[in-house]
């Protein structure tokens, strides 16, 4: 069985992810590290599970002989930023992102706050198997703090991250927190810079987290945008690591022209290390059509922002994302921070003397379908008899296509890419009847 996906561990709470699960994941990930101070950070949401969750796993942290800081719900760059900040040997979030509040999750950092590599997942993996863990006992066992007060700490280094010769005066902003880990953090940044601040789902209760709210359902941010006449809208999901910019027309932006916009504000402004960027296999090709002609190179990964993060780093480069909203800027944070991502898009926004919606218009993208497909098994697609044929075809007609399981879910995504839109769909169609026999 394996524990982790492409962001932490992550299934239904009180089922799959249940308080003993999180204890001996706790236990193996403590005991997976090297110790130095002997402290470990945790964070959580604003699930109801997460109290559950966030005991078990003290409870575990402390019986290895590990002290605990618990900070209560924070955004998981917080808690990336934190652990490095505060000295911590590992940082641990609990969190299912974007799932619904009945989900839970666990992703772990390391002492400088970067999410683990595969390496040590395995590691962690097998320590929990082995089931043979180290109890400490009298006086070697470790002890737990709640500290409430470090929500400072992060505001001050985000705020950080926007250009000193600009502020946000005059600027209306619509911030939906998706009644999340953000509900706090995010109009207080906001509102200190010395922009008009509206702010939208910021009442969680433990089980409204992302429903009808925040990155998911822009529908409802775009909506308020009009309403309030505002400049722009941000909508952050329940951890905060992921954005979605709403322009003020009521539009969304999509994810690959939000990213082609911010690479070229940081490569106008000669911070674009290494004149590259790195995106996933699910971003549009004319994103990187765009920004070749001015010389920045686009490296691809595996879905998912830790991937993103591995390439950056294998290429020596500051700035990646995912058109999902997963925007990594290396200079100010170690994973994906929805709030640096904000900070960054509203600058260019008055750097550029536009609207939004002129601003973030920089290229046409060429037309992407895609659709997921519910499955019981995730059976290794290179084993299904005549799939490789059906692929060739698709490509043979100039058409990129992605087949992927989720790392998350028991999902199949299928992508078509290409420059008409009724052949794309017409490829999608084949591809999901075709899978559907195979798999269903």
């Amino acid at each position: 069985m394996k524990l982790f996906g492409t962001d932490g561990v992550r299934g239904k709470a009180g089922e799959f992810l249940t308080p003993s699960l999180a204890m001996n994941l706790a236990m193996a990930f403590a005991e997976s590290l090297k110790k130095n101070t002997g402290k470990i950070l945790v964070g959580k949401d604003t699930r109801r599970s997460g109290y559950m969750i966030e005991n078990a796993i003290v409870s575990g942290l402390t019986a290895v002989g590990y002290d605990v800081i618990q900070i209560g719900p924070m955004p998981t760059p917080a808690v990336a930023f934190l652990t490095e900040d505060m000295r911590c040997d590992g940082g641990i979030m609990i969190s299912a992102s974007h799932n619904p509040y009945y989900d839970n999750g666990i992703k772990f950092f390391d002492n400088e706050g970067n999410k683990l590599s595969s390496e040590l997942e395995e590691k962690i993996e097998e320590r929990y198997f082995e089931n043979n863990f180290e109890l400490k006992t009298e006086k070697e066992i470790g002890k737990s703090k709640r500290i409430d007060d470090v929500i400072g700490r992060y505001i001050v280094h985000i705020k950080s991250s926007f250009p000193k010769h600009l502020n946000l005066n005059g600027i209306r902003i619509v911030i939906d927190t998706a009644n999340g880990a953000a509900y706090k953090v995010a109009p207080t940044i906001f509102s200190e810079l010395g922009a008009d601040v509206i702010t939208i789902n910021d009442k969680p209760n433990g089980f409204n987290i992302n429903q009808n709210a925040g990155a998911m359902h822009p529908e409802i941010l775009a909506s308020k945008v009009k309403e309030y006449r505002a400049d722009i809208g941000f909508a952050l999901d329940g951890d905060a690591d992921r954005l979605v910019v709403v322009d003020e027309k009521g539009e969304v932006i999509n994810g690959d022209k939000l990213i082609g916009a911010l690479a070229f504000y940081l490569h106008k402004q000669n911070k674009l290390k290494n004149s590259g960027i790195v995106v996933t296999v699910m971003s549009n090709g004319a994103l990187e059509e765009f920004l070749s002609k001015y010389g920045i190179e686009v490296y691809r990964s595996k879905v998912g922002d830790k991937y993103v993060l591995e390439v950056m780093k294998e290429k020596d480069l500051n700035f990646g994302g995912e058109q999902s909203g997963h925007i990594i800027f290396s200079d100010y944070a170690k994973t994906g921070d929805g709030l640096v991502s904000a900070l960054q898009a509203v600058a260019y926004m008055i750097e550029s003397g536009k609207k939004a919606s002129e601003a973030f218009d920089l290229f046409e993208l060429y037309p992407q379908v895609q659709t997921n497909i519910n499955v019981s098994e995730k059976v290794p697609l290179e084993s299904i008899e005549g799939v490789e044929d059906l692929l060739k075809s698709v490509e043979k007609e100039g058409y990129r296509h992605l087949v992927r399981y989720s790392g998350t879910e028991n999902k199949l995504r299928l992508l078509i890419e290409g420059k008409e839109l009724k052949k794309a769909k017409e490829f999608l169609e084949e591809l999901k009847a075709f899978f559907e026999k195979k798999l269903g």
